[in-house]
């Protein structure tokens, strides 16, 4: 080799290694969260509600793919807290997960608790929320991963980026809702509003004020983050005039596809594009979302506004407003639709790693049912019980330590059994008529899994006291949605159909109404993880159950040890 060839070969060598930083390059981002009480006024009441760091929403937690997290929480309230990072992978590192009484007992008054955790193989957008009792009614933020450093995201680069958080408000305090709910056993009042960014907007009384507003350029393109924290409704939602382009769903790239109208269940997110026209017009738009109702109770029929409004030096006074079109409240043909048309990419870059075989196959029904009321006293459920919840009719009973703590230590004598059921020990016509006896099971019973086995759920809705979509979310994992359908799902003929190559990858998703939905997963992370129904009144009546993770043999397939300060109860 001459002199120049070398020299050159150093000289391309010594830059290859300053741009490896750059790629590499990962950050420890340390934030501080302030769990404290604020009087926050909507709708023209004022109340005392759940803040972190005083704000509502919550502050936005913004990470890059690969970077480390060091979140100190710090409860300055009566109330016990803890703080879930919702759609956050956890690998090896499930004691910052947050789901009280599951991965870590919750942070008492005047305690921290640092949650650790890093940012493996996500990008995208995902949230964080109170995981104990009804909390997560005001305490939520935005989560947002960034590519790494010079990595494109796989669509044009928009020209800003908004979050766009969905909420409920309560006129009341939710605490007390909920638990005047479990005492008389009937359902929970219903919230008096939604609200984007906080706010209900223009449609609600007393509430023109407390608007948001998105200010756009026209000729431009912008990346919505959506986000559903609502408690108990899912949600459709659309914008006048504007076609929307969906390009992400729970923090993974999709095949991109434009609707008019999307539906987001509580506990989901969705990257969305949003091309605004070439030149300003002189007009505003509505952007609204109102509930998908498929059960038999009450709910918040109203519908939260903001306005998009195009950044224009010839604006007129008073501009004319229009509203979207919206589908019916009981849109199952559109939700099946939209739910139908999500794909994963599928490509190297960003595979569909779906097991193609399965090592443990499970069903699982999920549904409502009913609980004898308290000291023969009549309850306002049906026929005088008490409303109740179930995964394959075992009512979740919530221990009084931690499972993952039990686990760890050897010690789940007396916490929890390691013997939930494979199928539903009683067989019957689930979306038919329902039984006679609609009395429930209780226990804290947990699902073992050896480390990397191949795992197809198949979850099952049922009509006993109506039959109504359930968001399942599973905690830990992402899963893959093969196959879904209506009626009872059919093991000999409806396997045929799964989607093994390119299905929609997802960390919650709605049973249908009536029907049966199959994911599929690798247990590749030991520990204790939830799952449970995202209506936050179906997990308070026990629909949720946990898994449990075995270590592997390998260092790196091992659950890290606990951290110091991990609260105790």
């Amino acid at each position: 080799m001459g002199a120049f060839a070398f020299i050159a070969l150093m000289f391309a060598a010594y830059f290859t290694l300053l741009q490896l930083p750059l790629e590499a390059e990962a950050l420890t981002r340390h934030y501080d969260f302030n769990i404290t009480m604020q009087n926050v006024t909507r709708l023209c009441h004022t109340r005392s509600i759940v803040t972190v760091n005083g704000e509502f929403p919550g502050p936005r937690v913004v990470a890059r793919e690969g970077d480390r997290l060091l979140i100190k929480v710090t409860n300055h309230i009566p109330n016990n807290i803890s703080i879930h990072w919702h759609g956050i992978r956890q690998l090896r590192s499930g004691w910052a997960d947050g789901p009280a009484y599951v991965t870590q007992c919750p942070i008492q008054t005047g305690q921290s608790y640092v949650y650790n955790y890093t940012v493996i193989g996500q990008r995208g957008t995902l949230f964080w929320h109170a995981h104990i009792s009804w909390l997560r009614a005001t305490l939520y933020g935005p989560l947002i991963i960034l590519p790494k450093k010079n990595v494109p995201y796989p669509f044009p680069k928009p020209h800003k980026e908004v979050p766009i958080i969905f909420g409920e408000w309560f006129n009341a305090d939710p605490e007390a809702i909920i638990s005047q709910a479990l005492q008389t056993g009937g359902g929970p009042n219903v919230s008096d509003a939604y609200t984007i960014n906080g706010l209900p907007g223009p449609l609600y009384n007393c509430s023109s004020k407390d608007t948001f507003k998105l200010k756009v350029k026209a000729g431009k393109t912008y990346l919505l983050r959506i986000i559903n924290a609502a408690l108990n409704d899912e949600l459709f939602f659309s914008i006048a005039n504007h076609s929307l382009t969906v390009v992400d769903v729970d923090a993974i790239y999709v095949k991109p596809f434009k609707t008019d109208t999307i539906l987001i269940t509580p506990g989901q997110t969705t990257n969305l594009l949003l091309h605004t026209k070439p030149t300003s017009p002189a007009a505003a738009f509505l952007m609204t979302a109102r509930p998908y109702v498929t059960g038999p109770g009450t709910f918040d029929n109203t519908t939260v506004a903001g306005i998009l409004e195009y950044d224009s030096p010839a604006k007129k006074l008073k501009l004319p407003l229009y509203r979207p079109s919206l589908p019916p409240l009981n849109d199952t043909a559109f939700a099946t639709n939209f739910t139908n048309r999500l794909r994963s990419l599928a490509t190297p870059q960003f595979p569909a790693n779906v097991p193609q075989k399965v090592d443990k196959k499970f069903f699982f029904t999920v549904g409502l049912g009913t609980a004898p009321c308290d000291r023969n006293a009549t309850c306002q459920g049906p026929n005088g019980t008490k409303f109740a919840a179930t995964v394959s009719n075992i009512s979740f009973v919530q221990p009084t330590t931690a499972l993952l703590e039990a686990h760890f230590s050897g010690q789940s004598s007396g916490v929890y059994t390691a013997d939930f059921p494979y199928s539903p020990l009683r067989w019957f016509n689930y979306t038919g008529k329902p039984p006679n006896n609609t009395m429930v099971g209780n226990g804290t019973k947990l699902m073992v899994l050896p480390f990397n086995t191949s795992v197809e759920v198949v979850m099952q809705d049922t009509s006993i006291i109506g039959a109504e979509s359930h968001p399942l979310h599973l905690h830990g994992f992402n899963f893959f949605v093969v196959g879904q359908g209506f009626g009872n799902y059919d093991p000999i003929n409806d396997p045929k159909s799964f989607n093994l190559v390119d299905p929609v990858e997802r960390n919650t998703v709605a049973v249908p109404a009536g029907g049966w939905v199959a994911i599929r997963f690798f247990a590749d992370n030991p520990g204790v993880w939830f799952m449970h129904c995202h209506l936050e009144v179906h997990t308070s009546w026990g629909l949720k159950m946990a898994w449990l993770v075995l270590d592997g043999n390998l260092p790196n397939q091992k659950l890290l040890p606990p951290p110091s300060d991990l609260p105790k109860c």
